[in-house]
């Protein structure tokens, strides 16, 4: 029997074998490997599920030896009648279009141009449930035709592509659950997700931030709830509260203004069995044109919002238009200023951060990741947001992460909890001491254990006060030291006293003022030495 690491190293090898391909093609490290190998590894895992959904529904096709001539011989009535069957998440894909039909059409002439019109006959047949919308309503479908990419041998190409997925299968691969998608995934994007100097920051927001946030968020059971990322990327902190939540009990929103961020959470949602929300996955400037909107035309509100924002942008060719009185509301601490200099330091955080506070439901919960400069600085936007935040009594707690959570920037981070229904006591964590320090690539990484990411989330949801980690304060406490969310300006300072009889503290004096009177001679020995010196030299 395969066990899950088996499965794991299986679908690895695959993701190698895909890349391996590009290398021998000239595409190894190019922009447009990205590209191919999410679009081919899409493409095989969307023909599996099909595989693997037609033999549940028809026992025929699962008792078959060939399951594909078992299928080429349906009606076209009846072959309806199959797709009509299957779940939302499911491809809906001809007979044509499968992996195993175009491995034997390999040696027909143009093959490169079949290979590509099968994609884009897969995407258009698809296209209602798959694609991700941009601001402007345009749909970005599922494939495109990737041979494009490659400048010679195109059908050579996607032979030797067709050949590496042939020899593998996902089947075995659909009853595991997030974690091994979470795994398979990161290993999928590890070469591509990362900020390249582009405007918006794509890293990957590392798993014990994303779960530290989804398990404070939800200890209890929900359903039918929303769940919302402005600043989404390829998805970690969606995918790990949706998992918290439950897949089936919440819907996924998000904006991005990568498109490859958008297709890499698209591949992400496929995954995880949310294909229910890739609807709402949409391509656009949320600080600019923020997309989901309600019926009245006004913004969305949901029930749980997650964002690891980027921290500084320059949004300077647009920053005139968002002191607009639609905004006034929304970033009612006001609009970071254009520096002379440096105008990519523009703290965009500041706007996502008050966008978050405007679109949280009155009962909603909100997780963010900010610098930790923010919860002290002591005037500007930043105090203001902190101000409205504890006036209004929807802050939850703050945990201070350790330095280098993030191997691709040195900026402390710490998480920011939201809950508009605490009326009660605040949680300040100071983690910055926990984790375990590695070396990722050129960069320092600090990795929490298990044990470590459990104390944190133990100690938030409990509101548990830990002598130099943790303190439970009232919002007037918070007031009273000029709304600092600083744990560490909390912390009680111990001062240990000691019983000690009269003759003892006599002897101790005695003790103190005999070393000070060596301390002084020596001193005034030194003095003239240094006076002498200095005549000398003068001399």
């Amino acid at each position: 029997m395969t066990t899950t690491l088996q499965f794991e190293k299986q679908t690895k090898t695959l993701i190698d074998d895909l890349k391996s391909v590009c290398a021998n093609y000239g595409l190894g490290n190019d922009g447009n490997e990205f590209k191919i190998i999410t679009q081919v590894f899409l493409y095989k895992f969307l023909n599996d599920k099909f595989v693997h959904e037609v033999k549940q529904i028809d026992s025929k096709i699962a008792n078959s030896k060939n399951w594909e001539e078992t299928l080429s011989k349906y009606s076209a009535d009846d072959y309806e009648m199959l797709l009509m069957q299957l779940s939302e998440s499911t491809a809906r894909l001809q007979t044509n279009q499968f992996i195993s039909s175009l491995f034997e059409r390999q040696n027909e002439p143009k093959f490169a141009d079949i290979f590509d019109n099968t994609l884009l006959d897969i995407a258009k047949e698809n296209s209602d449930i798959f694609s991700v919308l941009t601001e402007g309503g345009e749909k970005i479908v599922l494939f495109e035709n990737i041979s494009k990419y490659v400048t010679d041998k195109r059908d050579e190409f996607c032979k030797a592509i067709i050949n590496k997925l042939i020899n593998f299968s996902f089947e075995n691969i659909f009853h595991e659950k997030f974690d091994f998608y979470a795994t398979i995934f990161e290993y999928l994007i590890k070469d591509y997700n990362t900020n390249s100097g582009g405007k918006y920051a794509e890293y990957f927001t590392p798993h014990a931030v994303a779960k530290i946030m989804a398990r404070c968020l939800v200890h209890e059971n929900v359903t039918n709830v929303t769940c919302y990322d402005p600043s989404a990327g390829s998805g970690t902190l969606l995918m790990n509260l949706a998992h918290q939540i439950g897949e089936d009990k919440c819907t996924v929103y998000s904006q991005d203004i990568s498109q490859k961020s958008s297709n890499l959470l698209r591949l992400n949602l496929i995954l995880n069995d949310l294909v229910h929300s890739i609807p709402n996955i949409v391509k656009g400037n949320t600080i600019l044109e923020p997309y989901h909107k309600d019926n009245n035309g006004r913004l969305q509100q949901f029930d749980y919002i997650v964002s690891n924002p980027p921290f500084k942008l320059d949004f300077s060719d647009f920053s005139a238009d968002l002191d607009s009185k639609e905004n006034h509301d929304r970033f009612f601490a006001g609009i970071p200023n254009i520096p002379k200099a440096k105008k990519e330091s523009m703290a965009i955080y500041l706007l996502f951060l008050q966008h978050i506070m405007y679109t949280l439901k009155p009962n909603g919960k909100a997780a963010i990741v900010v610098p930790t400069g923010f919860i002290t600085a002591q005037s500007g936007i930043d105090r203001k947001i902190r101000e409205r935040m504890v006036e209004s009594k929807m802050l939850a707690g703050v945990v201070s992460m350790p330095s280098n959570i993030f191997a691709t920037t040195g900026t402390n981070v710490s998480i920011l909890f939201l809950d508009k229904q605490n009326k009660g006591d605040v949680v300040l964590i100071d983690a910055s001491n926990l984790g375990t320090t590695v070396k990722d690539g050129k960069n320092q990484k600090t990795v929490l254990s298990h044990d470590e990411e459990d104390k944190i989330i133990d100690t938030f949801n409990t509101k548990t006060a830990i002598d130099d980690f943790s303190v439970v304060v009232s919002y007037d406490e918070i007031k009273a030291k000029n709304y600092s969310l600083s744990a560490g300006q909390y912390f009680e300072v111990k001062i240990e006293y000691t019983d000690i009889s009269a003759a003892e503290f006599d002897a101790k004096m005695k003790s103190f003022t005999s070393n000070l009177d060596v301390l002084f001679a020596e001193s005034k020995t030194l003095e003239l030495e240094i006076q002498n010196n200095l005549k000398s030299i003068k001399i």
